[in-house]
């Protein structure tokens, strides 16, 4: 009677296997994230996860199967975090399968118990653990990658504005008279000193550890209106300390009303490195930051333009990629352009540079200028 029944159970698979893939795509489209897929999407192995549990039910054993279903399952796990599943809804959709089946089972008066309840359960149940497995493991390295990607992001930022602590400190010691200098304030300044270079160095280590990023940023941009001017202001006046040791000029050319829809903080970080950047490069020259509208498609232009060393036309194409760095600048972390390309790609819009050796670099990205326009308000 129990082969009986684990030979019928298999041929009613078999034979009703359409229906019951109907039947299960009917109960998982419950699933808000299975609304509007595709039928070999939503599919993907179930159909053959159903010829593999007829197999095991003609040829039942407690040690088959294992191989197959470890391949097909972990691909279905990846597959499903891919899509947008959430765990809890991989496994629904297993058990929704395993409802189908007891369905198919109560229909034609079969029993359940002993083997076939057995085989049934030790199929889809390994199933579902290979695929959780598989899209737990995936979804932590993604959820880690991010937030080491992250974090060295931040680190980076950190030198700019450490860097222009230091040099106006240094400036302030050499302006400020000897005769006002008292035994507090050189203590307070060497203090200074100290704990710049301490902060300067951990941020070092950090983006040193996380050479190898290879993930992206999950950032969250959350825009409203920003008079760009303003905010390039704010960022020339903190940053003036290191182009006045580069004895170079500092210009915002970008006209008093332009306003632009934005992340306040991404786009202060888009310009803090590119000026930075071209500080760097521009010993006793000029760098210009500019903007213009383009109302064809209601955005602005911005660009940082310096009259520098340039870029070799070899490394132009591989600039903004992320650890690409100068050769010849030591210090350089390879993440500041990378930054700048995926902050600017984050509110829909494109980065790009124009360069000659001996004569200066243009770097241009633009921004949207009002709602509507790039991502979508968040």
């Amino acid at each position: 009677m129990i082969a009986e029944n684990l030979i019928t159970l298999a041929a009613l698979i078999r034979r009703e296997r359409d229906s019951l893939l109907a039947q299960w795509r009917q109960e998982v489209r419950q699933l808000s994230v299975a609304h509007n897929l595709d039928v070999p999407t939503l599919n993907d192995h179930i159909p053959d996860l159903l010829d593999e549990l007829a197999d095991e039910l003609e040829a039942y054993s407690d040690e088959s199967m294992i191989g197959e279903l470890k391949k097909n399952s972990v691909i279905h796990g990846l597959d499903r975090l891919r899509i947008g599943f959430d765990i809890e809804e991989v496994v629904a959709e297993y058990n929704a399968l395993r409802g189908v089946i007891q369905d198919l089972i109560e229909r034609h008066n079969l029993s359940l118990r002993g083997p076939v309840n057995r085989t049934i359960n030790r199929v889809i149940d390994m199933s579902i653990g290979l695929a959780v497995k598989t899209y737990a493991t995936q979804k932590a390295v993604e959820i880690q990658q991010r937030r080491e990607e992250h974090l060295a992001f931040v680190a980076h930022d950190l030198r700019s504005p450490l860097a222009a602590i230091a040099m106006a400190a240094q400036l302030l010691e050499r302006t400020v008279p000897a005769v006002v200098k008292d035994e507090r304030a050189a203590t307070l300044l060497e203090t200074m000193h100290r704990n710049v270079r301490r902060l300067n160095l951990l941020v070092v280590k950090v983006v040193e550890e996380d050479a190898n990023l290879k993930a992206k940023v999950n950032e969250k941009v959350v825009r409203r209106e920003v008079n760009v001017r303003e905010l390039v202001e704010v960022l020339v006046s903190d940053l003036s300390p290191l182009a006045e040791a580069s004895s170079l000029s500092l210009s915002n050319n970008i006209p008093e009303e332009m306003t632009a829809f934005v992340d306040a903080s991404m786009l202060t970080l888009i310009f803090q490195n590119l000026i930075s950047n071209a500080i760097d490069y521009t010993p006793n020259g000029e760098v210009i930051i500019g903007a213009r509208e383009i109302k064809e498609s209601a955005t602005i232009e911005c660009w940082v333009s310096d009259n520098g060393t340039g870029i070799p036309a070899d490394r132009l194409e591989k600039v903004f990629d992320k650890l690409e760095t100068d050769p010849d600048k030591k210090s350089g972390m390879g993440l500041g352009l990378a930054i700048v390309k995926q902050f600017v790609e984050a509110h829909g819009g494109q980065v790009a540079v124009d360069s000659e050796l001996g004569q200066g670099s243009t770097f241009r990205f633009t921004i949207p200028c009002k709602a509507g326009v790039g991502l979508e308000q968040q």
